[in-house]
């Protein structure tokens, strides 16, 4: 039986994490069962990302930009409308860009794109509530093969890791919103509906400012 809808305390909930820890796909049976409305990221329009994993260091900047602007359009819309008419969820955090900012640009390029961040991030709502999903960098680098999707077959191991470890530095500091920390290396809630209804409760459940889950093996 499906435990009660998160969506009932937190209208607007965001699923993070890095590449491969599955918070779209999260994200997405989150929507479903609940009737959610998604938000979520379209990768497939950047028309520089496939070029940005083949030469990462011509293409950051503009692979950068096209995603803040593509990002900020989405969620503005979502400020516009009345959140309690619908809930939201979606599978990025727009506090979390500037992450991928630091790792892939020069100076002088973070500099332009951190201007053009922060006169764009205070028309970005603030979720109600923010999942990160955690795995270790091996268990990523498996995910990412497995799922064989054409443009991330050049993304480096030694990138993912360096991802991973900014993520974990990231959510540590972490305080505009509720934060839920979700360990996967054990979870399953996409194939196993009972880890599914697991974390709805605990998501349901959530007290305080911050949780950490773990399933043991």
């Amino acid at each position: 039986m499906l435990p009660a809808s998160p969506f009932e305390r937190f209208r607007h909930i965001v699923v993070e994490g890095p590449i491969g820890v599955g918070k779209t796909s999260l994200a997405r049976k989150l929507s479903e069962r609940f009737a959610a409305q998604p938000v979520f990221e379209e990768p497939e329009g950047n028309p520089f990302l496939e070029r940005f994993y083949s030469d990462a260091r011509r293409y950051a900047l503009p692979t950068q930009l096209f995603f803040l602007f593509q990002r900020v359009n989405q969620l503005r819309d979502l400020s516009q409308r009345d959140l309690f008419s619908q809930a939201a969820v979606g599978d990025f955090l727009l506090d979390k860009d500037p992450l991928f900012a630091r790792l892939t640009l020069d100076d002088d390029e973070l500099t332009l794109y951190q201007q053009i961040f922060d006169s764009l991030r205070p028309q970005a709502p603030i979720p109600d509530l923010v999942i990160y999903l955690q795995a270790q960098p091996d268990t990523l680098i498996e995910r990412v093969r497995r799922r064989g999707v054409p443009m991330e077959s050049n993304i480096s191991e030694a990138y993912l890791r360096e991802l991973t470890e900014t993520y974990s530095r990231f959510f540590y500091h972490y305080e505009a919103s509720p934060l839920m920390i979700i360990n996967t290396e054990h979870l399953n809630p996409i194939e196993r509906d009972d880890d599914f209804a697991m974390l709805v409760r605990q998501i349901t459940d959530l007290r305080g400012r911050r949780s950490f889950f773990n399933l043991a093996d």
